[in-house]
């Protein structure tokens, strides 16, 4: 059983390394900045006795992500982890500009050089999250919450895949496109077939989606339709041949790029920019499926889908039922400051900085 499962049962209060699986490399310091451990050492001989507190915030209103990382990171790599003070917020919590998230109080020595490690991941999982939600709630903006399929899976180093995934399960997706996306909150990856499939078949998707289904039966058949720079043509060819067993067409036009329904009916051109996916091809798509008896048919889009853009097709009600969005969501845009703000229970700390106590922080066990 995943450890998502015991914390969602009650069962555990927050996940650790058996779900992160840290590099062991950071207890030797190898990820932290030098300045770090150059003071660490330096305390270690002539301000041994200190305790401060350490307090982390960032300036934004966000979704916060990545204390349990945090909080399993210092519990893993701190010099006797069980004497420091910790008190945080949650995953998914919301928070505010300069509100205080995590506090770590004991001898510097023992975690100091963990800070940029620290701010790091709250940074990362946090921006992550925050974009999720924010593209989640512009999904939802017609009056119905349309599903957002997390698909970053090319637009960063692999080795991001299962916090990213994590960070966007926290900030409301719950469809991602690879299994390691999903590993650390229980699922499997979904995705049908992509632009090489149709390649792979002279350009027919008809062809493709037969195999497609043929080779896997149980899944929901969702047909990519833009390959041929055809979409109406295509999802009506595909439609036709399964009937009721296609539950989708999605659309993933280049933004370079004009689908030959304009080229066909030029007279509706001249008030917007009929490049890629826009929505009168999507209101085109959705009324020529529905006048053959496809209603059933639900329309998938992607391609350059951000929080903007989802916003502006649910406020025109454009007729989309998932949304497909990936580096937009990645883009990293929330930055962590941890400060040592007390010294031995009493205030000192840079100029400009302070403690800020939020009585929302709740003690780790």
């Amino acid at each position: 059983m995943k450890e998502i499962e015991l914390k969602m049962q009650g069962k555990i209060k927050r996940l650790t390394n058996k779900t992160f699986k840290f590099d062991e490399r950071v207890k030797d310091g190898w990820f932290s900045a030098v300045y770090f451990l150059k003071t660490r050492d330096i305390v270690r001989e002539f301000r041994p006795n200190n305790i401060v507190t350490m307090q982390f915030f960032q300036k934004k209103h966000a979704v916060l992500c990545g204390t349990d990382e945090v909080i399993a990171l210092v519990k893993t790599f701190a010099d006797n982890p069980d004497e420091l003070e910790i008190y945080s917020l949650k995953d998914g919590d919301k928070i505010s500009p300069f509100e205080t998230v995590l506090t770590i109080t004991g001898p510097y020595q023992n975690f100091g050089f963990l800070e940029g490690i620290i701010d790091g991941i709250l940074a990362r999982r946090t921006s992550v999250a925050t974009n999720v939600y924010n593209v989640v709630k512009a999904a939802g903006l017609s009056g119905k919450q349309k599903p957002v399929i997390f698909m970053g899976d090319r637009d960063d180093h692999f080795t991001q895949q299962a916090g990213d995934g994590y960070a966007a399960y926290i900030g409301g997706s719950t469809a991602q496109a690879t299994h390691a996306m999903n590993e650390w909150w229980g699922k499997q990856g979904m995705g049908t077939m992509p632009h090489a499939l149709i390649q792979l078949f002279d350009g027919d998707v008809v062809e493709a989606a037969k195999a497609y289904y043929k080779k896997f039966p149980e899944d929901e058949l969702i047909v990519l339709v833009d390959y041929n720079n055809d979409c109406i043509t295509d999802a009506l060819r595909v439609a036709r041949e399964f009937g009721d067993k296609l539950k989708g067409v999605r659309v993933d036009t280049s933004r370079t790029m004009i689908d030959q329904y304009f080229i066909r009916n030029p007279d509706v051109l001249g008030t917007f920019d009929p490049r890629g996916v826009n929505a009168p091809l999507i209101f085109a798509l959705r009324e020529a499926l529905d006048q053959e008896g496809f209603e059933h048919v639900k329309i998938v889009v992607s391609g350059g889908f951000n929080e903007q853009r989802i916003k502006e097709f649910e406020e025109q009600k454009v007729p989309v039922d998932i949304y497909g969005v990936g580096s937009s969501l990645l883009k990293i845009h929330i930055g962590f400051t941890g400060d040592n703000v007390l010294l031995n229970g009493k205030p000192q700390a840079k100029a400009g900085r302070r403690y800020r106590p939020n009585p929302r922080l709740e003690r780790v066990d």
